[in-house]
Parts: structure tokens; sequence; C-alpha cells
């Protein structure tokens, strides 16, 4: 019977009789895609950062193997070396047999976690499951519980408790936490339902806000939201969206998730005519246009499949539709040498490289310098740092290194994930240094609204 959308989706397989043990919900012929050459390992940021060859993608597909041949214990060892993968996919980009990884690792943790309920976030303490699964995926929620933060930033107390030490006194989770917060801005409140298009109206087009990304960097929305009027779009931003679901679908708790993709389904009017009332669902945060284009590989067995289907084909990342538009020129000169991060989700599962890049390319006066290593992961990968700090610590300090190398005044990068970690990392060593989304560079070139780090001479 097919399951109904209220229902969790099957991480497992029937079982056949009372001696099989469960298997994960894995296509076994995507497991022989794979033929074993290596190409991915050079690709893969923890088997670059520590040589182990089970901590490849090579080697992670033999281990999944294993389990399910029933050749290899799912012990301590081997759970281990499976949540050390970041799931950035650089493996797919890499692997020239066509390796659908993401398709591997994520049924084969949801297995474990059925196997062992809650495993997926045992290392995080009760506040910071709370904080992950019922504050974040509110974007109004986390900015309620950002306002001391915001308010301690402004008034220079959170520099007086880092200074003195303070800071210290809290709990080891919350300094964590604390540590990853960027600088963050006013908020920009709650932008029209209905953003007339500037000029002449060249096509009619959905925001997606998201939750976290919204409360964290509100300037980032805004800005997208103002380039598309400058672009002749109507922007409409629907009111009863929300979150995603990546932060429980990538947790394992993919029941959990499916209630944030379907309230979506319906905010943008996917059960309806209203799908055909737009050009496009604009996504300017990298991880949660990856989960959003999964839609319809989530919920193809629940009655919402068809829904999910029409959505993924209007969704389109900030800087892929602005290209494919044909993006008017920004005017106002940006005199800054800049470099660009890859975040892991739009170059390896959006497969979106060139595209910001032809943006920053645009805008007068800009130096765009290559980043070395610039699709490996910097270590954010969604609740990554939390889960696994002392890889996500090694990998953000290793993109830092490669950053300060190209001397760039600017870095950016386009994933809330990712600008948090390189800001967190590349403050500690130069404060000076801005890190943003390449649409809020885009928007300070059509504006003239320029950041005072990027007048620096």
């Amino acid at each position: 019977m097919t399951p109904t959308a209220a229902e969790p989706m099957k991480t497992t397989l029937p079982l056949v009789g009372s001696a099989e043990p469960p298997k994960p919900a894995i296509d076994y012929e995507l497991l022989l895609d794979c033929v074993h050459c290596g190409l991915c390992t050079s690709a893969c940021p923890t088997y670059v950062e520590n040589g182990n060859e089970a901590d490849s993608p090579r080697g992670r597909i033999y281990l999944m193997r294993g389990v399910i041949d029933q050749k290899l214990e799912l012990d301590a060892t081997t759970k281990g070396h499976l949540d050390l993968c970041l799931n950035c996919r650089a493996c797919e980009t890499a692997c020239p047999s066509g390796v659908q990884y993401g398709k591997l690792i994520e049924p084969f943790r949801a297995y474990m976690a059925e196997l062992e309920p809650g495993r997926s976030t045992a290392s995080l303490n009760s506040l910071q499951r709370w904080l992950l699964f019922h504050i974040f995926p509110s974007a109004w929620r986390t900015r309620v519980a950002l306002a001391p933060a915001r308010l301690m930033q402004w008034t220079g107390l959170d520099w007086l408790l880092r200074k003195s030490g303070l800071l210290k006194l809290l709990p080891k989770s919350l300094q964590t936490m604390h540590g990853m917060l960027p600088p963050l801005k006013p908020h920009y409140g709650q932008l029209p339902e209905v953003l007339p298009a500037i000029g002449p109206k060249r096509a009619r087009v959905a925001l997606f806000t998201g939750c976290v990304a919204d409360a964290i960097y509100p300037e980032t929305n805004y800005a997208t939201a103002k380039v598309l009027q400058a672009n002749g779009c109507e922007v409409w931003i629907p009111r009863a969206q929300g979150c995603c679901g990546a932060l429980h679908y990538h947790a394992a708790m993919e029941s959990e998730s499916l209630p944030f993709m379907q309230n979506n389904l319906e905010a943008f009017g996917m059960m309806g005519d209203a799908a055909d009332s737009v050009d496009a669902i604009i996504i300017n945060a990298a991880g949660c246009g990856a989960m959003v284009k999964d839609y319809e590989h989530v919920l193809h067995h629940t009655e919402y499949a068809g829904a999910a289907a029409k959505f993924v084909s209007k969704v389109k990342d900030i800087s892929e539709f602005l290209v494919e538009l044909g993006p008017i020129a920004p005017t106002h000169p940006l005199p800054i040498r800049a470099t660009y991060h890859d975040a892991c989700h739009l170059r390896h599962a959006q497969k979106i490289q060139t595209p910001p890049r032809q943006l920053l390319g645009m805008i007068p006066g800009m130096e765009l310098i290559p980043l070395g290593e610039t699709d490996i992961c910097c270590g954010a990968a969604g609740s990554y740092n939390l889960t696994q700090p002392e890889m996500a610590e090694q990998l953000g300090k290793r993109k830092t290194n490669n950053i300060l190398l190209t001397q760039a005044q600017a870095v950016f990068t386009g994933n809330v994930g990712c600008l948090m970690q390189i800001t967190k990392h590349v403050h500690a060593i130069d404060p000076s240094i801005w890190v943003a989304h390449p649409i809020d560079a885009l928007w300070a070139s059509y504006s003239g609204e320029l950041p005072k780090l990027a007048r620096r001479e």
C-alpha cells in the first residue's frame, strides 16, 4: 500500500523471513556503480585531511556494501567512519561512473538511526537538539532567540564579555554556538507579499526565504528581492512558507522532515493552479536549494509526488536564474580584491559552478582571484560542526589558509553554513575581510550602498 503524506517513509526493506535482518532502503545497483577507481579520494575532505581509506567515498561504499552483504558488522568503528562523512557530495562531481553517493549515504544513515533511535543526534546535548530541531526551523523563533545576541553585539557587551573571559563561564555547547555567530545586521522586518518589477516586466518569481538564513543573514534575502526587482521581476513572497526540512532530513529524521516539505508545496500553490503563475521559485541558500530540488525523490511515494515534481521544475538558485534571464549590468564600482568559495550543495549537489562567478565578474572594479581547493568543504555541512566539531575545525582552518593565500579583501559564498563557518575562522585572523553572499556584492554594485570594508583601498 502506498504510504500517505502523514506516514513516515520506510527506511528498511520488508523481512523475508524471521532470520533475515532488516536492510537499508538502498537500490543495490547503485552500490555496484562504484568501480573503486579512487578518483573520488582527492575530492573527499575527510580523506584529504586524514588519509584514511575508510574515510573516503570508495571506502564508505565498501563498508555499506559489506554490511548489506552481511560480511561486515555494523559496529562502532564502521559507524564512526560513516558518521564522519560530510555528505558534501564532492565525490559525485569527481566520479566518472556517475555514482549517486547521496542516495547511498542518506538512506544508510536513516537505517542506522532506525536500528538505534536517536543515534544521529546522540553527540548533541538537550539544548543543542532543542535549538536545532525546534528553534532553527522557524525563522521567527530564530529571530527571537537571536535578539539578545544582536543586542549584545550592538551595545559592545559581547566584546566586553569576550575580553573579560566571562563567556568561558557559559556551558561549552553555548560557547561553541556563540563562536559560530557572525556580526548580526538589523532585520528588514517583513517585505511586502508582492514586490513590483522595476522597468519592463521580464518574469514573475516566488522567493523562498528560508529559516536560519533569513534570521542570521536578513540582508541577503533583502538584496535578493531587490536584485530581482532591478532585473524586471515581480517578486511574490508566500507568507505561509517555512523551513525546507533539511535540518531534520539530514539528521536521519525523515518522518519529521515531511511536514515541512508538504507545507512549502501548499504555501507555493503547488497543490493548485498557482504553480503556473510563476516562472521560477528562487532560492539563495545552497543547502536549502539542494534539499528542495530533492523533494520529488523524497516524496515520490506520497500523495504529494505530483506537486513535488511541479515544485522542483520551478526551483532555481538565484545565480542560476539571473544568468539564464540575462542579468542587467551593475554600474557602481566595487574596487576590491575578492575570491569565491564553492558551497558544496551548490557546486556538487546542484551542479552550479559558473553562474556565481559570472555575476561577480560583472561588478566594475572587482578583481576575482581563484581560490585553492575551492571545491573542498569548509566543514560547515549543516549541523556537522556541532556533531563532528574536531573535523569541522580542521577543515575550517584549511579553508581559511587557502583564503588568506589569495590576499583577498572579500570572500563570497552561496550558503548560510559556509558563511558562518568561514566568518568564524577568517575573522579569528583578519576581522577586516568581508565575508558575504555574491548577491550582497551584486546589490551593492546596483545600489551604490557599498559596505565599509569594500571601500578601503
